[in-house]
């Protein structure tokens, strides 16, 4: 069964709604977690919903969202993001660091203390819209051992960069420091599938094919010891130097246990401070024409822009639907029920 995005949108801000979420932070969320689907990356989309609507009922995530600026100075902002909704800190942590870029030329905003932020392209598109090269990182649960070890104790740590490109559409990277992001391993359980060998290591450290054991065990890292240490930088910008939890003390989003503490980063840059906007437009038009007319290797046709298969991805969907995997339906469908709404994600 495919959805349109719009009926998707509106289930989820139905339930974000029942929630205690705000209207601005329903409507956020679900403008979140739907565009994640449609730029085919459903392990970031409405799937959360049904874990977010259990921390909330345990209460191990605050709705309505107490964002508080707790430092500001020039370009930096500091914000505790009061164990809320994270797309909802992110999102003003990602506005705060644009303002501050058209004043100073470059603006960083930090969080602490918030939960699992959703796609982060989401937020640096943002910044690209207005002109400037937006960055945004997080950290998360353990996952991923230092190079060499098998204990599970950076997260994935996910990093996008955005910037203004051709025809209205960014060029934007969204990529976790391990091989896949960790919710591909999940994907690969809920739909009883086999995952790659490259993808994880099983408790003992050798490479599996099992997606529970490479859940119970710990993904690799990009690159090697390379994606081991960027994964060490985005957590020590974003967790320890927001003050949030790292490490080993983020908690889990999947499981309800205990608050996550995940920290935060956002930055933008504004080109406008280097050059003219429309020189920088023609010089990475001309940029990307020189790539995809680079030589390819055997039988490539084709050669993308970093986001550039998402956005043709999302193009599709705004036309032809959203495609949920059969167990999110089905999770969605039982917490519309329990929750008595009157929403549906197929009919009139």
């Amino acid at each position: 069964m495919k959805i349109v995005p719009d009926r998707l949108k509106k289930v989820a801000r139905a339930i974000l709604l029942s929630l205690g979420a705000t209207a601005g932070e329903a409507d956020l969320i679900a403008e979140s977690l739907v565009k994640a689907e449609m730029r085919g990356i459903p392990t970031h989309g409405v799937n959360f919903l049904p874990m977010l609507a259990d921390r909330i009922e345990q209460g191990l995530v605050t709705v309505p969202t107490l964002v508080q600026t707790i430092y500001e100075e020039d370009a930096v902002a500091h914000i505790d993001g009061g164990n809320g909704l994270g797309q909802v800190a992110t999102d003003f942590a990602m506005a705060k660091a644009i303002e501050k870029a058209s004043r100073f030329g470059i603006g960083t905003a930090l969080v602490r203390n918030t939960n699992h932020i959703g796609l982060l392209a989401f937020y640096t598109m943002k910044a690209a819209a207005n002109g400037m090269i937006g960055f945004c990182m997080s950290n998360s649960a353990p996952s991923i051992a230092p190079w060499g070890g098998r204990e599970a104790f950076f997260g994935t740590n996910p990093f996008s960069v955005a910037a203004p490109c051709e025809d209205n559409q960014p060029v934007v990277l969204d990529m976790s420091t391990s091989v896949v992001a960790r919710g591909k391993i999940r994907r690969a359980i809920r739909l009883e599938e086999s995952i790659p060998a490259d993808w994880a290591l099983d408790g003992a450290g050798a490479p599996t094919t099992d997606a529970e054991a490479a859940l119970n065990g710990t993904m690799l890292p990009i690159g090697g010891p390379k994606g081991y240490g960027i994964a060490f930088f985005v957590d020590l910008i974003s967790g320890l130097l927001s003050g949030s939890k790292f490490s080993r003390d983020v908690s889990t989003f999947h499981k309800p246990i205990r608050p996550t503490g995940v920290g935060v980063a956002t930055i933008a840059i504004d080109i406008r401070r280097f050059m003219p906007i429309e020189v920088f437009t023609e010089l990475i038009r001309n940029h990307a024409a020189a790539i995809r007319d680079s030589e390819k290797v055997g039988d490539v046709e084709r050669i993308y822009l970093p986001g550039q298969i998402e956005a043709e991805h999302e193009a599709l969907a705004s036309v032809d639907g959203i495609e949920l995997d059969p167990p999110v339906q089905a999770a969605l469908e039982k917490l519309i029920e329990s929750r008595g709404l009157d929403v549906r994600l197929n009919g009139d």
